[in-house]
């Protein structure tokens, strides 16, 4: 009998430890560009959650987790305790999300909802955590932008300005709903059209946003 010491992966497995190692790395090394290149930036952010959502489609949702296990320790290493995590939130476990609704052809109604409730938490938590790094309440420029942008669209219809608090804060609350709602349909329509080049199709659009995706451009 061979020792446990010494007994050799099979094929299935190496290749998962080969796959959640490369796309690990992958993201890991697309986060770092996220902050540090200059230019690129929406393109890193609808880029960072497919090679994980990717890995949870070839080899399931075990691989898909030690992937984000793998790609937040090395973040850790690469950008210290604070910075490194922070890619959890939202686009570990937004990954993790659209991997398993992909991978179970959920709608595109129940993937797109959920996913961007993930976005907006994964977007508050990182304004929480950056407002304690730079020593300001960044929720307030957000706020302010918000009642600008209130005011503008007052202006537009003819009402009058001057909203309360609240009505601003539900404002901008919608906004970063509606800008990560954007954002997880972009990543819809990008696996649409990708995926199924790699042998790993995912559901198919409803009726009413398939004329969004109809148009492959690759």
């Amino acid at each position: 009998m061979t020792p446990p010491s010494r007994r050799q992966l099979s094929p299935r497995q190496a290749r998962q430890l080969m796959d959640t190692a490369y796309l690990a790395a992958s993201t890991a090394l697309l986060w770092v560009a996220l902050y540090y290149l200059p230019v690129g930036s929406p393109l890193f952010r609808l880029a960072l959650p497919l090679p994980l959502a990717l890995l949870q489609l070839r080899h399931g949702w075990r691989c898909a987790l030690e992937g984000v296990t793998v790609t937040a320790l090395l973040l850790v290493a690469l950008m210290g305790p604070i910075r490194g995590p922070l890619v959890l939130f939202p686009y570990g476990l937004l990954s993790l999300w659209l991997g398993w609704g992909w991978r179970r052809r959920s709608s595109w109604w129940l993937t797109l909802g959920v996913g961007a409730l993930i976005g907006a938490g994964g977007f508050l938590v990182r304004v929480a955590v950056l407002s304690v790094l730079v020593g300001e309440n960044l929720w307030v420029v957000i706020t302010t932008a918000a009642a600008n942008l209130l005011d503008r669209l007052a202006g537009v219809v003819g009402l009058a300005g001057g909203f309360d608090l609240a009505q601003v804060q539900v404002a901008a609350l919608l906004l970063v709903l509606l800008q990560n709602l954007i954002v997880v349909l972009a990543l819809h329509a990008v696996a649409y059209w990708i995926f199924p080049r790699l042998d790993l199709p995912i559901s198919e659009p409803p009726p009413a946003l398939r004329g969004l995706v109809a148009l492959d451009p690759l």
